[in-house]
């Protein structure tokens, strides 16, 4: 807190002018009590009563120029210093690739797949501040949602954005993962990780998911593989033709071979989340990798300081009324 004040700047310098204001309220005050002075010489004062307060009765242009340099201050619009630093810090890159076909929104879990998946994914990056972190999502197609980033409160909106529908529906396994690891193959990290969820098989897009993940191999991104969804059935929904909302029990179809293969090929490991806590397995294992040096710029914003001076000028302001209409009355 001491440092801001330190690094203090004004918005408005221009204002500081009204200062003058002041010393031309001394005078003015100086005069007009010469002009109060009564004319009559006598021998002496002890005859007269003289009240004590009279003697502090000055106490009230000191308080009113002391207020209103602190309005003037105000005015000014104090400020913290706005600046940039450059910071080395550890961290890792990783790319979440996130599946929103159709059949993410079962609701084996709470409220569905996709939902769960968001928020389990969103409450990781919560707690990873210092990591560069991506998004790609996909279904019949891939694009990037966001790239890797260190401004996490864009990245937590973006997620916040996602829903089935955004893309043709279909599962393009090899697509999203093909898409994340162009996001990392340019990062200068030691560590480099691809987090891919799906509730399916491949069934879309041109490139096969094990091609994906030679390249993957290739550019050293390590990939970790999630199969999300329960055993059996599940209730999915699904729009009847007059327009109602219905559900049908739909098998579970996780083509767990491939994404075993997947993992095995970059050194990752496949994990089958059956509920929202089987997901945080997977970043409990992200946590045990070797961490990388990053250069994070980091923006310390600009705060406004105006209002312990505009306090302190109602303060002083208010006590000089009540001086001067209650103890003061008839002296001043």
């Amino acid at each position: 807190m001491l440092s801001d004040w330190r690094n203090i700047s004004f918005a408005n310098p221009e204002f500081f002018w009204a200062l003058l204001i002041i010393p031309i309220m001394i005078a003015w005050y100086i005069l007009r009590q010469k002009k109060l002075q009564g004319t009559v010489k006598v021998a002496s004062t002890k005859t007269f009563g003289h009240s004590p307060l009279a003697y502090f009765r000055h106490s009230l242009i000191v308080l009113r120029c002391i207020a209103l340099a602190g309005l003037i201050t105000a005015i000014a619009r104090p400020q913290t210093s706005l600046s940039w630093q450059d910071v080395t810090t550890e961290g890792i890159d990783i790319v979440i690739a996130l599946d929103i076909s159709g059949s993410m929104l079962a609701e084996d879990f709470s409220p569905n797949r996709l939902e769960a998946s968001k928020q389990v994914a969103m409450d990781f990056i919560s707690e990873r501040p210092y990591d560069r972190i991506g998004l790609v999502i996909y279904a019949g197609e891939s694009f990037t949602q966001c790239p890797l980033t260190t401004d996490h409160d864009v990245l937590l909106n973006l997620f916040g954005d996602i829903q089935n529908g955004m893309i043709e529906d279909g599962t393009a396994i090899g697509m999203g993962l093909a898409t994340a690891v162009s996001r990392l193959k340019d990062s200068d990290a030691i560590s480099k990780v691809a987090i891919l969820l799906t509730d399916g098989s491949n069934n879309s897009g041109s490139i096969p998911p094990v091609t994906a993940a030679e390249i993957a191999k290739e550019f050293g991104v390590r990939v970790y593989t999630v199969g999300v969804g329960s055993n059996g059935e599940a209730p999915t929904p699904y729009i009847d033709p007059f327009g109602r909302k219905q559900y049908q029990n739909v098998p579970v179809r996780i083509d767990e071979k491939t994404l075993k293969e997947i993992a095995n090929a970059t050194d990752g490991a496949y994990f089958r989340a059956t509920n929202k806590d089987k997901l945080e397995d997977i970043y409990k294992e992200i946590d045990k990798l070797e961490k990388s040096k990053i250069e994070v710029t980091e923006y310390k914003k600009k705060s406004e300081r105006f209002w312990p001076f505009a306090l302190l000028a109602v303060g002083l302001l208010l006590i000089e009324f009540l001086l001067r209409n209650i103890l003061f009355k008839g002296i001043v």
